[in-house]
C-alpha cells in the first residue's frame, strides 16, 4: 500500500467530515469544500490503486 492510498483516504474522511459539518450548520462553502476534498480523496486513492497494480504486474 502506497502514500497516496494512504493520503487518499485520510482526504477522504476529513471531507465527509466537512461536508457533514456543512450540511448541520448551514455552511454552504463548508458543506462545498468537504465535498471537493472528499473527491479529491477518492481520486488520490485511485490513483494509489493503480500505483499498486503496476507494481504488482512487474513482480
Amino acid at each position: 500500500m502506497n502514500d497516496n492510498r494512504v493520503e487518499g483516504t485520510e482526504h477522504q474522511v476529513k471531507g465527509t467530515i466537512k461536508e457533514g459539518v456543512g450540511k448541520l450548520t448551514g455552511n454552504t462553502s463548508k458543506e462545498v469544500a468537504g465535498n471537493l476534498e472528499k473527491n479529491a480523496g477518492k481520486v488520490q486513492k485511485n490513483v494509489g490503486q493503480a500505483q499498486d497494480e503496476i507494481e504488482d504486474l512487474d513482480d
